[in-house]
């Protein structure tokens, strides 16, 4: 059997990288009030790991509405299920101990070893060898993008020296963090409080990222999936928002169609395609031994080398389950067709605020089903609890 399992703090706890790492107080509360997310694309037959108060009832009422062939498991119920297959968002040293102290047996978990490789490929870095894959065969027309890494200790002082050629502004990225966090924005030079970020980081890891600045028309995301033998296999677009941080927002549900049809609004479809195609020469090299989803974010460009747009085909490689991907099922799965509509995870000061929201949109976008599909409405995706910070849903609409 597969168990799947949410855990968000697996990019920290990669940047962490100890088997005691404890992520912070919101992200254990977020990884509670979400543990359900992954009944909406876990495989029919399989179980989704989360505490039963509330869940339980949830899942249920969820079964009667949608096709959905899955049980919850509780971690207390692990040992019974010790030979299943894992599948979490993401793999960690961290969530590895988990699972072994919870009850799965040893041999069905990846080693520290494994584990030790997997964080290398997991890092920010990795960007780089995709970044060298445009620049140096310039086949594929209508690219941007550039990576830099900056390595060394960083007890010297951080001066401008290391971004100087990079007139409209940088971001630097630390190795390990995902939805936006690890970013430090640098639109009008550098700050001593990035400079000091900059050295902190140098002194962890060794190293940090650092990428210009581009003048962004809109996020997307190419899926893929790698088979764990050297096979790439392309799942689907993802169009998502973020916030002037960067920080993920949220999903826009539509087909690959359309986002191909927004797509071809600023690059020719060519183009596109040859950049899914250079993509995955490069991926099957790169992630030749991962099994599982892989998601590359992207962008949409203004002014790109005398062109008027662009895309940046490699801002971030996401090795693991993904938002885009949850999405992209969502949408295949449970959005009926005619109808389009939104994904989104959302934090809230108070449970109060968030039950104030939530009855709001029960009341505003009354919810229609058809055929096990949402036609219109707000659908929350994880139940609303008394103790509930975090929420998602998609709401949904008729396509005008």
């Amino acid at each position: 059997m597969k168990l799947y399992v949410f855990n968000p703090d697996t990019d920290m706890a990669l940047a962490n990288n100890e088997e005691h790492y404890m992520a912070p107080a919101s992200i254990r509360r977020m990884a509670q009030d979400l543990a359900l997310l992954p009944i909406w694309y876990a495989q029919p037959g399989s179980a989704v790991l989360a505490p039963s108060a509330y869940n339980a009832d949830y899942l249920q009422m969820m079964k009667q509405i949608f096709p959905l062939s899955i049980q919850l498991i509780t971690e207390p119920e692990l040992p019974d299920y010790a030979e299943s297959q894992i599948m979490p968002w993401g793999w960690n040293p961290a969530f590895r101990k988990r699972m072994l102290k919870g009850g799965i047996i040893e041999r069905k978990l990846p080693t520290l070893d494994t584990l030790d490789a997997y964080r290398k490929k997991a890092s920010r870095g990795l960007t780089i060898p995709l970044f060298a894959l445009f620049e140096f065969n310039k086949v594929v027309s209508c690219t941007c993008g550039y990576h830099r890494m900056i390595s060394g200790e960083g007890d010297h002082e951080f001066t401008d020296a290391a971004v100087k050629d990079l007139k409209n502004g940088y971001v630097f990225k630390s190795l390990w963090s995902g939805s936006g966090r690890g970013l430090r924005w640098c639109r009008h030079g550098l700050t001593k409080s990035v400079s000091n970020w900059c050295r902190r980081e140098l002194n962890e890891h060794g190293a940090i990222m650092v990428e210009p600045i581009y003048d962004k028309v809109g996020d997307f995301a190419m899926e893929f999936y790698s088979s764990g033998n050297g096979k790439i296999f392309f799942t689907g677009y993802s169009r998502f928002t973020t916030d002037e941080k960067g920080a993920y927002q949220g999903n826009i549900l539509v087909s690959d169609a359309e986002v191909e049809q927004w797509l071809q609004q600023y690059v020719p479809l060519q183009a596109i395609v040859r950049i899914r195609e250079r993509l995955m020469k490069g991926l099957d090299t790169l992630y030749d031994s991962y099994s599982g989803p892989l998601g590359v974010d992207m962008m949409v460009c203004k002014d790109v080398e005398g062109l008027p747009y662009g895309i940046f085909p490699h801002v971030e490689i996401n090795m693991r389950m993904t938002m885009g991907t949850l999405s992209h099922q969502l949408y295949d799965n449970f959005v009926a067709s005619g109808s389009d509509g939104i994904f989104s995870v959302e934090h809230y000061p108070s449970n109060e605020a968030l039950r104030m929201q939530h009855e709001q949109d029960m009341k505003d976008y009354s919810l229609v089903v058809e055929n096990g599909r949402v036609v219109s409405g707000y659908l929350p995706l994880v139940p609303v609890t008394p103790q509930s910070r975090y929420r998602a849903y998609m709401r949904c609409r008729v396509r005008p």
